[in-house]
């Protein structure tokens, strides 16, 4: 598959009344043509920070990119004029926010915020934009499109909303989908549903996803591959069957840990991680999950591991050599 993007070395950081925020810190990645890659992390670790720096939406002030490049198309989107960056931006680029509500305007109707893009993006008539909206709608699931376009967003249900936001998304058929935890306000019935619809569009429209989350069981039967972030870095990444099957990393290990198994005779106690994820002030200079790891040792607290291959496209930040038990030469 070829690549579609590309990200090297991305850090982001927030001015605050008590000090620089480190938010994100030398974040690299790339991502294939049809390919799904999911990133996971406890709330606050930078998953979010990650792509919206990328697509150039942080606030500024307080935030800033300080570092990195995010190249799409042979062209770096940190460094496209204000122009350029609006044209990728929901036409080549779109992305599913986490909740609907606050993301559509509550005053316009479906059918004006749904044809925007196509009416700035590709210049539609009115009529050819209000065509496309049905025809998109009725994809994504939205019983009786027609009688629905000029309804408003408090006038869906919570499924509904997020049925029209992926709508949205998908109405410049672009070529990489964001989805920043867009099920976290969904009951687990909708979840369901919103998954295996995204899982369909995906397979119909050959589309790359990157999709965000803090729950693993949700991503597992979704991704391709995973990465795993903490305290603003990629701490392991592999592909999903393989990440499930061997995690490497302390803090990826807690993660799949802590959530029930359906495959697994017997009962079992679900672990949990202790302690808090750091306030990242400063960057660290030593292991940033060292507070919490039960298996650090004195190199963990001097020196910051990077991440090194410990099987086929599985790459993990730790000092401890899962194979031996050791510390890593």
């Amino acid at each position: 598959m070829t690549e579609i993007l590309n990200v090297q070395g991305l850090e982001t950081q927030f001015r605050t009344r008590e000090g620089t925020i480190h938010a994100v810190n030398g974040v690299s990645f790339n991502l294939k043509e049809g390919e799904t890659l999911g990133i996971v992390g406890e709330s606050g670790c930078g998953k979010s920070v990650t792509v919206m720096s990328m697509l150039r939406l942080i606030p500024s002030p307080p935030g800033r990119v300080t570092a990195g490049s995010a190249v799409f198309q042979k062209k770096d989107l940190l460094k496209m004029t204000d122009d350029e960056i609006r044209h990728v931006r929901g036409s080549q680029i779109s992305m599913i926010f986490q909740d609907p509500m606050t993301s559509f305007n509550p005053v316009l109707t479906i059918a004006r915020q749904v044809s925007e893009p196509l009416e700035v993006h590709l210049g539609m008539t009115h009529k050819q934009a209000e065509d496309r909206v049905i025809e998109v709608l009725e994809k994504v699931g939205i019983p009786n499109p027609k009688d629905r376009l000029y309804n408003y967003p408090h006038q869906f249900s919570g499924g509904m909303r997020q049925r029209v936001m992926i709508a949205m998304a998908l109405i410049c058929n672009p070529q990489i989908l964001i989805a920043d935890e867009p099920t976290t306000a969904l009951d687990v019935t909708i979840q369901a549903q919103i998954i295996e619809l995204v899982k369909q569009l995906r397979d119909d429209l050959g589309m790359a996803i990157i999709w965000i989350t803090h729950d693993l069981g949700v991503i597992a039967g979704l991704a391709d591959r995973m990465a795993v972030m903490y305290a603003g870095y990629i701490i392991e990444t592999a592909p999903v069957r393989e990440l499930y099957a061997n995690p490497t990393h302390p803090y990826t290990n807690g993660l799949i840990g802590s959530l029930p198994r359906m495959d697994e005779k017997g009962s079992r106690r679900l672990v949990s991680i202790d302690g808090l994820p750091p306030v990242l002030l400063e960057k660290p200079d030593y292991c940033p999950f060292a507070p919490r790891c039960q298996y650090a040792f004195d190199r963990c607290w001097h020196e910051n591991p990077q991440l090194l291959p410990v099987a086929a496209d599985h790459l993990s930040a730790c000092w401890l050599d899962p194979q031996t038990g050791r510390e890593r030469q």
